[in-house]
């Protein structure tokens, strides 16, 4: 067997299931915290006072590899930064993923209530995101070495609902005006047991719940530049909890570089730029890209992993 349909065999035909992830892991994951978590505050708000932000991701998993994962993001948040007692956030993003023949397009909307008394001070929030997710499968696209095995030739797509939930908690500490923020999510709630069959046979796609958390602090120098520590946890039953930890430090020339790992046996670096108004924050353009590496058994084969960001934010 070729390794050009070796991927799309294991994800269809490993005991008849898969198990399979929602969300693709990425390397910039702050400039994504509405997507892993709904009740999250963006990463705009908490480090340059923004609370209208806009953003697109593209990430490419396992380069080198033929069929490897693709994924496409658009989103976008809105806080309310005026209200006090209860302020709204809003927000959606529209994900499309590609793994070879399988693929899923999803298209979310998310709401989130802070309790606080002034958000740039801090609160506590709980949000809800829902939406509907089309999965398929290309199954015309699959060459097997044996023809005629449990896998036929029928395209399939379903759509189901989604649902996810999440707290989050953010506050200054400091003279400095300094951020903590933690978080907790289930970005999936709904489960799903996907079976596709027609005359030759059918096979089954198993999507289990992921429980997410989330801890990052700002730390604010008086050259208008900050560090910023984070952790990223990850647990899926059956799996062990996974740990992704970075440090990223915004320069005062408008530049950031950043660095991590995981537990997993995988590092990665990060840079990019920051355009715009950026003398008071009031709207900026900001470009960052990401490198992965796994150093793990599967990761050499499995290649490396690009990613790219883009996010326009501004203050009304």
């Amino acid at each position: 067997m070729t390794r050009s349909v070796l991927l799309p065999v294991l994800l269809l035909l490993m005991a008849y299931s898969l198990q399979a992830q929602q969300l693709s892991l990425f390397t910039q994951y702050r400039d994504n915290a509405g997507i892993i978590n709904p009740a999250a505050v963006e990463s705009d708000w908490l480090g340059f006072g923004q609370n209208i932000t806009f953003g697109a991701s593209y990430r490419a998993q396992w380069v080198g590899l033929d069929n490897a994962p693709r994924t496409l993001v658009a989103r976008g948040s809105y806080l309310y930064a005026d209200g006090a007692g209860v302020t709204l956030m809003a927000g959606g993003y529209l994900m499309n993923d590609q793994t070879g023949p399988t693929g899923f397009t999803g298209l979310y909307g998310r709401i989130a209530g802070i309790v606080t008394q002034d958000p740039e001070v801090g609160g506590f929030s709980i949000g809800l995101g829902a939406g509907a997710v089309n999965y398929r499968v290309k199954a015309s696209e699959i060459r097997l070495r044996e023809q005629g095995d449990i896998v036929g030739t029928t395209d399939q797509s379903q759509f189901f609902p989604d649902v996810s939930l999440g707290l989050y908690f953010y506050h200054l500490i400091g003279r400095n005006d300094d951020y903590f923020y933690a978080g907790l999510s289930v970005p999936q709630v709904i489960g799903l047991d996907l079976t596709f069959q027609d005359e030759n046979g059918e096979y089954t796609t198993k999507r289990v719940q992921h429980f997410y958390g989330m801890l990052g602090f700002y730390k604010f120098f008086n050259n208008d530049s900050f560090l910023e520590p984070s952790v990223w946890v990850k647990y899926a039953p059956g799996a062990p909890i996974n740990a992704d930890f970075n440090l990223r430090y915004y320069l005062p020339v408008n530049l950031w570089i950043g660095a991590g790992g995981s537990t997993a046996g995988s590092a990665h670096l990060e840079t990019g730029i920051v355009l715009g108004d950026t003398a008071g924050f009031d709207q900026t353009f900001r470009i960052g890209y990401g490198f992965g590496y796994s150093f793990s058994s599967f990761g050499p084969a499995a290649g490396t992993s690009h990613e790219i960001n883009l996010a326009f934010s501004l203050f009304k």
